[in-house]
């Protein structure tokens, strides 16, 4: 990573509104869980090294790295250092992240295509609660991995941000945390998230390319950005031979 970074000190703003150790968080995950070829196990920096490196506090260092750790992505071994882990069902674990993000780093290549856009003024009762608002700006994009549809999704995001959002240069492909984050300025902070089961309608069997009835993973999911407010409500189905969650249970 030492090698992999460069100007860490221009990639941390410390001017910005945004916690230092949420963008060193973010940093890190971009520099080791979006990039290819990181090693396998490979050891990252000593909080020493990534303070000094960073000019932050060792305190910075080990909250970003803990939840780096908490969400599966670092193991730290007492008096060896701290590692990837290269599992992907632990990256699948307890992480927020969106579909091109988690189907990187599960091995596949991302893709979508947009089926529907566009200012809603009046989107299902369920949205309005959910975000707190009479209108929404939706789209309804098909995801493909290696080019092989597996999933619909249909997000609803708040007016303020989905006006922006609609000016991405590529909304076919564009990632939804990765662009209000670091094009919008606004951290993501959680999730809320609904996991069930449906069988396909003949539309989805069709676009998904399986047989109708199938069985498909039904998804709704409440995104929060920093502040606590509500900014996404997903609706998704996603073909079960592709998706699946990982959840550690302890007593």
């Amino acid at each position: 990573m030492v090698e992999r970074i460069k100007n860490p000190k221009e990639l941390l703003d410390h001017k910005s509104p945004i916690p230092l150790h949420y963008q060193l968080t973010e940093i890190l995950r971009r520099q080791y869980f979006d990039n290819p070829d990181s090693p396998p196990s490979e050891k990252i920096p000593s909080e020493v090294e990534l303070a000094k490196m960073f000019n932050v506090s060792r305190v910075t260092v080990r909250t970003a790295l803990k939840t780096l750790v908490d969400e599966g992505l670092l193991s730290r071994s007492r008096g060896k250092g701290t590692f990837i882990n290269t599992s992907k069902a632990e990256k699948w674990t307890g992480q927020l992240m969106g579909f091109s993000e988690a189907i990187q780093l599960a091995g596949f290549t991302p893709r979508g295509k947009v089926l529907h856009k566009g200012m809603n003024p009046s989107p299902p009762k369920a949205v309005q609660e959910e975000l707190n608002t009479k209108t929404a700006w939706e789209m309804k994009r098909l995801r493909f991995a290696d080019d092989i549809p597996i999933g619909i999704e249909h997000s609803f995001i708040v007016p303020e941000i989905g006006s922006q959002m609609e000016k991405a240069p590529d909304l076919d492909n564009v990632i939804n945390y990765q662009y209000i984050e670091q094009v919008l300025r606004l951290p993501v902070k959680e999730a809320h998230q609904l996991i069930t089961a449906v069988n396909a309608d003949a539309d989805e069997a069709e676009i998904l390319e399986i047989g109708e009835g199938d069985a498909l993973l039904c998804i709704e999911r409440v995104t929060k950005a920093y502040d606590g407010r509500p900014i996404i409500f997903l609706q998704a189905k996603y073909r079960p031979d592709y998706i699946n969650y990982t959840i550690d249970l302890k007593r």
